[in-house]
């Protein structure tokens, strides 16, 4: 007890007020990343980010560290060292990366454990980061979009929103948080403008004339954060977030005058999105045709907004491109 003496005070009652702990899984990933820096960017915010990590060596998981994270190893393919990674958490973070294996199956079970991993360690908030099963909208008996994967129409949405009755199974005090479209994915994914065959660049979605809510991956994270610090405002609800909602013609205009070159809208069927040869085309194909055919449920449901009440520094999409023109690819 004697050491206590050597702080004044207002230290001592600093170091004895401990902090809330938000163990973030996949937090060196887009969302996870956004929401730990949201907790580190405010130190008197009352909360303390736990990285959970595969990698506690990687570069950005050492950068976390170096900012004030707790790093802590995590295998999410092991309950026990989910269960472990969450012990003493207040809060956890849980995203899950489809795109690494494509398999819903594996979702299901990485959401599955997470949530009784939650329930085991007495979490009292889970932040679950999700979609809709578009199979709630069209049923695999519809054939207006193809099944895939012999039981799926956008696996990706699909195997998240069938993932929501475990947190509620386990008894989780869990706020669902329904997120949108990637601007980033204008640049990692291969989404950006493209030179079309007559030489000009244009975007290519499938939406017609239709709304697609969209974000920039670190406000997700920074929406995150803002539940959060909202307390039990949203447990036990759904949460739907965009930074804003844009058609086709309207992102290919903020291209055109943000770049300083021409970028057009190019509006496809879905049915050739699915065709084109990447992998995981036709998911994304039938997720573009699930939130055109159902827009005023999807674009409906997403305000700016609110996601702005829960995030005042939220971007719309001129700023977000404004800032990462650079690192937009035009081919």
């Amino acid at each position: 007890a004697s050491i206590w003496k050597l702080f004044p005070s207002s230290e001592r009652r600093t170091l004895m007020s401990e902090k809330k702990v938000i163990a973030v899984v996949g937090a060196t990933g887009a969302q996870g990343g956004g929401l730990v820096r949201a907790i580190l960017n405010d130190p008197d915010g009352g909360f303390t980010a736990r990285v959970l990590t595969r990698d506690v060596n990687s570069d950005k998981a050492k950068e976390l560290a170096r900012q004030g994270a707790e790093v802590v190893a995590v295998d999410i393919d092991d309950p026990e060292s989910l269960k472990k990674a969450f012990e003493g958490a207040y809060g956890v973070y849980c995203v899950t990366f489809f795109w690494a294996h494509f398999s819903p199956e594996k979702e299901m079970a990485e959401a599955k454990s997470m949530a009784e991993a939650a329930k085991a360690a007495g979490v009292k908030h889970v932040i679950w980061s999700t979609l809709e099963d578009t199979r709630n909208w069209v049923p695999l008996s519809d054939d207006r979009m193809p099944t895939l994967q012999g039981q799926y129409k956008a696996p990706h949405m699909d195997a998240k929103g069938a993932s929501d009755h475990f947190f509620t199974d386990a008894g989780c005090p869990t706020t669902f948080l329904r997120t949108s479209f990637y601007w980033d994915n204008f640049i990692h994914f291969g989404m950006g403008p493209q030179k079309m065959p007559d030489g000009t660049l244009a975007i290519t979605l499938p939406m017609d004339d239709k709304k697609l809510p969209g974000s920039a991956a670190e406000d997700i994270g920074k929406c995150g954060y803002g539940i959060v610090k909202k307390g039990d405002e949203f447990i036990g609800k759904t949460v739907s977030i965009s930074g804003e909602n844009l058609t086709g013609a309207q992102l290919a205009a903020f291209f055109t005058e943000v770049l300083g070159k021409e970028v057009r809208y190019n509006s496809v069927p879905p049915d050739v999105y699915r065709s084109f040869d990447f992998p995981g085309a036709d998911d994304l194909g039938n997720m573009f045709q699930f939130k055109r055919d159902f827009e005023d449920h999807y674009s409906g449901s997403r305000n700016p907004d609110f996601a702005r009440s829960l995030n005042p520094s939220l971007q719309d999409f001129k700023t977000w491109l404004t800032q990462n023109k650079s690192a937009i690819p035009l081919e």
